[in-house]
């Protein structure tokens, strides 16, 4: 039998891709991605360039000036509990988010401001005393990661001194609400948090959620969580930056409780002054 010829293969390239189809794979991986972030909404955030906000518990000020600089919030009026001197000592990339904010006209900072005591003269520390928290002025009052500290190592009464200080905040923030005002709180996800319900304390002072979400530091760019405690030398040994969190968007229930409400922290703060 003759020897069958075959037919010659054409040898492949040692590229296994030409230029052109290299561009065109990284145009389909372009466009997958851009079709991606086109279907990821945009982290919630529940703040107008409008609004007037006052923040309390403030740590460092990074929340702040993230307001100002990256959402163009311009009427601030940020607060912090730590007076001046303890402020720079725990905080000190404190000062720049400070000089970020006092550059702006209608932003104002202030020290030494209890969040049970909003409103009530000489109690901001740098001048003015609280006459700038005036009722019923704000669109948003704000507290970040509510926290008194560490007081104590027992769990329940931990969680009793947080729920304390939210209660105290809730009845003084809702006098200074505008109208159509609301108080937003953002805490951590899990134990002890959830403990602290949250959602009841506000009910019982009149208030209800609005709506709630996953609180995303990314919506803020320049923002780093601060500790109650300040700073950690050398910045290892505490995971809160990682840890989830949720923001609560709360507002009055209707009109009348918040005229019974404002009647009733008016009686107890004259009862306070016969004292």
């Amino acid at each position: 039998m003759g020897k069958t010829k075959r037919p010659k293969v054409k040898a492949s390239s040692s590229k296994p891709y030409s230029k052109a189809a290299a561009a065109n794979t990284k145009s389909r991986s372009s466009l997958r991605k851009l079709t991606n972030d086109a279907k990821s909404p945009s982290p919630p955030v529940p703040f107008l360039s409008s609004d007037r906000i006052l923040l309390v518990g403030e740590g460092d000020f990074s929340f702040s000036s993230s307001l100002l600089s990256a959402h163009r919030c311009t009427h601030l009026i940020a607060t912090s509990y730590d007076k001046v001197s303890a402020l720079r000592s725990k905080y000190p990339q404190a000062a720049s988010n400070i000089a970020a904010l006092e550059t702006e006209e209608n932003c104002i900072v202030r020290y030494g401001v209890d969040a049970t005591k909003l409103g009530k003269p000489g109690v901001a520390e740098g001048g003015g005393g609280g006459k700038e928290v005036k009722k019923g002025g704000f669109d948003k009052v704000v507290f970040n990661f509510p926290h008194v500290g560490g007081l104590t190592k027992d769990v329940n009464r931990q969680v009793r001194h947080n729920q304390e200080l939210l209660v105290g905040f809730f009845k003084a923030a809702l006098p200074l609400l505008a109208p159509s005002g609301s108080i937003i709180v953002t805490i951590f996800d899990g134990e002890p948090y959830e403990l602290w319900n949250v959602r009841d304390l506000a009910r019982h002072v009149g208030l209800k959620v609005e709506r709630s979400f996953k609180f995303q530091a990314c919506a803020y760019p320049g923002y780093q969580h601060a500790r109650t405690l300040g700073n950690i030398e050398g910045g290892g040994g505490w995971k809160g930056v990682d840890r989830p969190a949720r923001t609560y968007v709360f507002e009055v229930n209707d009109g009348g409780t918040r005229e019974a409400l404002r009647s009733k922290k008016k009686s107890e703060d004259s009862d306070s002054e016969d004292d």
